[in-house]
Formats: C-alpha cells, sequence, structure tokens
C-alpha cells in the first residue's frame, strides 16, 4: 500500500527550503507554514521563491496532493466578533493565494473558537461563512478542517462538529478534513487497540465520511484519554498505542493522503518515518 509519510518541516530561508527539509529527513509528503506563522503579514513571495520551490518538489517528486500546508494559528474563521473576524478571513485569504502561487490546493486550519461569546453553533456557521467567503475569491484551494483536541472554546474536536461546518460548505468539493490522532485521542474518541481504532474510524464515516479525508497528523500525546488537552509526543512514548498506527499504514483508505508527523522531537522524524513504514505487512 502506497503511503505518502513526511512532517511540519521548517521554511527557514524561505518557502522553497521545505521540500529540501522534507528529502533529508526521507519523506515522500511535507507540511509547512506559508509564512510567519506567528505575525498577521508577511512579505509577499518573489518569483524567485515560488519557481524554486516548485523546482525543489519537482527534483525531489513531491506531488501537490502530498503537501499540506497549514495556516496561522492567529487566524479564527469562527471569530464572534465583525472585526476579529474580518481580520481572520482577510489573512487567510492571503494563505489561499500563497497556496495558488505554489500550486498546492490543500490548506489546512483549526477551524474555530467562540471565545465563549456566542454559541458553538453560530461560530461554526462563521465557520462555514468564512469558507464560502474564501472560495468566492480564489480558484483552487481545498480547505482542510483539522479536528481539535477541545481545549477551552474551541469547536471541531467531535466529529459532528466537522460534519456541520462542511454541511453549510456550498462547494463541496473544496472542503476536506484532516484527523489529529493526539487531538482524536485527547477529544475522547479511543484509539488504543486495533478494534477501538477501527470503531473509531467507522464512526468518522457514519458522521463525516471518509471522502472528505485529504491528510493526517500522526502523533502520540502526552495528555490522557478524553482530557481534551493538547500535547504532542513522539510515536510509541506517548499514552497512545501504536496500533492506531498500525492500521493507517495498512488501511487503503489511508492511501495517497500527506500522513504528516508533528512529533516534538525533530530529531526522531527519520526513524519515525521509517517505524511507520515497518508497520506495513508485506504480501506473500
Amino acid at each position: 500500500m502506497k503511503k505518502f509519510i513526511g512532517a511540519h518541516v521548517s521554511i527557514t530561508g524561505g518557502v522553497e527550503h521545505a521540500p529540501l527539509n522534507a528529502h533529508a529527513i526521507g519523506a515522500t509528503a511535507f507540511a509547512l507554514f506559508l509564512k510567519n506563522q506567528r505575525q498577521w503579514n508577511s512579505k509577499d513571495y518573489t518569483e524567485e521563491n515560488i519557481s524554486a520551490f516548485k523546482e525543489n518538489c519537482k527534483k525531489y517528486h513531491f506531488l501537490p496532493e502530498h503537501i499540506l500546508p497549514h495556516s496561522s494559528y492567529l487566524i479564527n474563521l469562527g471569530h464572534p466578533e465583525e472585526e476579529g473576524l474580518e481580520k481572520s478571513r482577510l489573512a487567510f485569504l492571503n494563505e489561499a493565494k500563497r497556496c495558488e502561487q505554489l500550486g498546492t490546493p490543500l490548506l489546512n486550519i483549526h477551524p474555530g473558537t467562540h471565545l465563549k461569546k456566542i454559541s458553538p453553533s453560530k461560530c461554526m456557521s462563521r465557520i462555514a461563512e468564512s469558507i464560502n467567503w474564501v472560495h468566492e475569491k480564489s480558484k483552487i484551494v481545498i480547505i482542510v478542517l483539522e479536528n481539535t483536541a477541545g481545549q477551552g472554546s474551541w469547536v471541531g474536536h467531535r466529529f459532528e462538529d466537522l460534519a456541520e461546518i462542511i454541511s453549510q460548505v456550498n462547494d463541496k468539493k473544496r472542503v476536506g478534513v484532516c484527523l489529529d490522532t493526539c487531538h482524536m485521542h485527547a477529544a475522547g474518541y479511543k484509539l488504543t487497540t486495533e478494534e477501538d481504532t477501527l470503531k473509531t474510524f467507522e464512526e468518522f464515516q457514519s458522521i463525516v465520511s471518509f471522502q472528505y479525508l485529504k491528510g493526517m497528523h500522526l502523533n502520540d500525546a502526552k495528555s490522557t484519554f478524553a482530557s481534551r488537552v493538547d500535547r504532542h509526543h513522539s510515536l510509541g512514548v506517548g499514552t497512545i498505542d501504536l496500533a492506531p498506527f498500525k492500521v493507517i499504514m495498512n488501511d487503503a483508505r489511508f492511501n495517497n493522503l500527506p500522513l504528516i508527523l508533528e512529533t516534538p522531537d525533530e530529531t526522531a522524524w527519520p526513524s519515525e518515518i521509517k517505524k511507520l513504514h515497518s508497520f506495513t505487512k508485506k504480501n506473500p
């Protein structure tokens, strides 16, 4: 089974360095921030940035569908206040345009938080409205909603949240989901055994559908089950067993997706990529 595995790599020195950094760890997929994720505004890409990024992707055989850009954590598409909502939408549109420049169709985002000022349902409607707004002003971007751990007032930790947002998006072909294993575990979805993992994924299928799955973040967790605390850990040393990762590596539903490590020890990424590939059962 063909699996495309990588990590969230640095863009220090320019966005064109991301595919170089991914290749250096033995990756066949990668994630990246499109700009400094701690700032609202960043310099535009130069033609040199764009052409070098594309050339490096071609050189190391990274396909656009296996690249999963991650939007800034500052953005809140469900912001309860108009000023914050407008600022977030404009920043997100800028990132969508950057994806178009790089030729990468996917754009991953944490859905949003109501900040305890509006209802979760209203927040999710605002997120869908924001997605529709960005779709109208962009051409190719597929907005990929990442399930959250459920910390604070964030929505998106339940599969029902993701389904509710998607139901209000006009262009269903340009919306998807990225499942983070750490977040699932922290939100109360069992991944302890192979049986538990398969049941959880069947629940995802029944509520959201695998047709919307566009990528995954493969992380162990420092946080405990159902704690709603987002703390990533290296594979095999946290509170999640290796069972879910073995399921993912042998289930065709996860073929041809970017499978991205966001584990904290960057020096372990090459060995973690090899470990994941070792889980693939060989055909007799």
